[in-house]
Formats: structure tokens, C-alpha cells, sequence
């Protein structure tokens, strides 16, 4: 009954038996459900490991059941985490794919790869993206990673963003949510807004992209230094491709307009994000650079999360919040 909650039939006869006999040893519990105690205790750990029961202190088995109710909220919280977590490995096997396509189609000769344009150096750059936006007839789609951009950067692409505009170009642009935080950011943000741009934010973004009328898109080659060199992209499949991965991330990200909610266990996306980039064992330089924060912010949502689930390191961390669904669990039983 319960088994997409990830809860197998004799785990759940054990559980329902705990509930309606909480006082019974191992013995007359595995005699009333006729397993073996070696059966019984391997259900009785799959609910511990769910968190479905608790150490007792009273005689039997020696644990006591969580109520119906709270069993059934955590079972379906840490369902919905591990939904979430699917879907962050989706995006991310779409992001890996995007990056994979643009620096395999440098590997190749142009004439051998009509679909690809190779570009190098900053100033090739810069201007095949003024090329690009002079042809746009219909709409930009841009993700914009890597924390806030410098205040001369945001007044320099006024400019550009304004001929979009006037013609009736839609633009949408995703940020990372840091640039909350960044007031020359927001004030560009209300400039675009002011103008018709679309602004949204995530918590993070899997790789610079500017995609134009959805025939043609710009990647870096590399994503720790996107002025090295780029390549533009043509190919019907790869397009396709990309914009998917662009409408997806677009349909989840937060209108920056809002505020950013707090989630029912009072978090936000960026520590979600941060949670999950934590238990990957990425260190504080890779999670500032994921999230577009300092390290020293890094640090800091670190801190608060393992404040919030009151853990002295980060292993107890993920410990704890795997306890409170807020993870999926790193093991499963059959």
C-alpha cells in the first residue's frame, strides 16, 4: 500500500503492528506476523532508517512507532525530496549535454561542422553577439551565472538591450538568485522591466548560454572563464535541445519582481541548493562559484544550515537532513 512512499509491504506490516502493540517484544512480534525475529529486526531497521520509529524506553522491542500522521508527512516529504533530487540530476545531465556539445563541436574542423562557429578571444566575442542581437528578430533567451555583474558591465549593455527592446524583441534572462543582494543589479533589473525584459532567478544555473530566435545559441568553451572563447550553435537537434533545457529552468526560477519564499521548513532555494552541493562534498570555493556568492557567504549558509539541523559537522548534516526528509536517502531497501 504504501510502497511508492518507498516503505515495503513487511516493513509496513511490522509498522502497523508496532502501532496497534507497542508493547510487545521482538519474539511475540515476529510469532503474531509469523516471520523470523532475524526477518523482523531487518523491518525493523528499514524503519529506523526512515526515521518511522525511535529508540523506547519502555519494555518490547525497544523502539516506539511514530504516529500515523507524522509517518505519513515524512514519508511524503522525503518523497518529494527525492522527486526534487530527480529533477536536479535531470538538469544537470541537460547542462553536462549542452557543454559536452559545444566543446565537442570546437573539436572539429568547420568545414567538417557546418553547425558550429568557433570564436576566440574577448573581442571576437563581442562582436559576434552584436552580430547576433542585430539579427534577432523575435526573442533572446539568456542564462546569466556567475553572481553580479560589475555596474559598468549592466550600464554598457543598456544600450544593446534597449534596440532589443524597441523592436519588439522578447527578452527573458535568467540570473542566480546572489544578485538578489546586488543593488546595481536590481537597478538594472527595474531598467528592463521598465522596458519589457523578463528577469527571473534560480539558485543556480548549469551554463552561460545566450540562445537567439531559437536558431541559434552561444556557449562558452570553457565555464571558468567564458572569455577564453565561445562557440554558436546551429543545429536543429542541438537548438531544440538547448531551449528545453532553457524553458525548464525558466518555468522553476522566481520571477526577481517577488520575494524569494521560504520553503515550510523555513529555507530557500539557495540553501536547498547549497544543502545538496554540500553533501556532494564540494568545498566552500566550489559552492560560492555554483551559487554566485563569496566564499565567506559560502561559509555562512553552511553555518545556518547546520545551526538548522542542529549537526557539528557537515556529515551530520546530510545525516540529519536525510532524518528529516529533506534529502532522499543514500541507501535503499528492498
Amino acid at each position: 500500500m504504501l510502497e511508492l512512499l518507498g516503505l515495503d509491504t513487511e516493513a509496513e506490516r511490522v509498522y502497523r503492528a508496532l502501532l496497534a502493540h507497542p508493547d510487545e517484544g521482538v519474539s511475540a512480534l515476529a510469532q503474531r506476523l509469523m516471520l523470523s525475529e532475524s526477518d523482523l529486526r531487518g523491518c525493523l531497521d528499514r524503519l529506523s532508517a526512515l526515521a518511522l520509529i525511535q529508540p523506547g524506553s519502555q519494555e518490547g522491542t525497544g523502539f516506539r512507532p511514530l504516529d500515523a500522521e507524522r509517518a505519513m508527512e515524512l514519508l511524503l516529504a522525503r518523497q518529494q525530496a527525492e522527486l526534487a533530487a530527480h529533477q536536479q540530476k535531470v538538469e544537470a545531465s541537460r547542462a553536462a549535454a549542452a557543454q559536452l556539445i559545444a566543446e565537442c563541436s570546437t573539436l572539429r574542423p568547420s568545414t567538417a561542422c557546418p553547425d558550429a562557429e568557433r570564436l576566440t578571444g574577448p573581442a571576437e566575442i563581442r562582436d559576434r553577439l552584436a552580430r547576433l542581437a542585430a539579427d534577432t528578430q523575435h526573442e533572446i533567451m539568456t542564462f546569466a551565472p556567475g553572481g553580479a555583474h560589475t555596474a559598468a558591465d549592466l550600464e554598457a549593455s543598456r544600450g544593446p538591450n534597449a534596440a532589443l527592446l524597441d523592436r519588439g524583441v522578447t527578452m527573458r534572462t535568467v540570473y542566480l538568485d546572489s544578485v538578489r543582494n546586488h543593488k546595481p543589479t536590481l537597478e538594472h533589473v527595474d531598467w528592463l522591466h521598465r522596458h519589457g525584459g523578463q528577469v527571473r532567478t534560480a539558485p543556480t544555473l548549469p551554463v552561460r548560454m545566450i540562445i537567439s530566435d531559437r536558431r541559434e545559441a552561444v556557449l562558452p568553451l570553457h565555464t571558468s572563464d567564458a572569455h577564453t572563447g565561445a562557440v554558436v550553435l546551429t543545429g536543429e537537434g542541438t537548438i531544440a535541445a538547448l531551449c528545453a533545457l532553457f524553458e525548464s529552468i525558466w518555468q522553476n526560477a522566481t520571477p526577481l519582481g517577488t520575494m524569494a519564499d521560504r520553503d515550510e521548513d523555513g529555507l530557500t532555494r539557495q540553501h536547498r541548493e547549497a544543502l545538496h552541493l554540500l553533501v556532494q562534498g564540494l568545498t566552500d570555493e566550489a559552492i560560492a562559484k555554483r551559487l554566485g556568492v563569496s566564499p565567506r557567504t559560502a561559509r555562512r549558509i553552511a553555518a545556518e544550515l547546520m545551526e538548522v539541523l542542529e549537526a557539528r559537522s557537515r556529515f551530520q548534516a546530510g545525516a540529519h537532513a536525510v532524518q528529516n526528509g529533506w534529502l532522499p536517502p543514500t541507501r535503499t531497501y528492498r
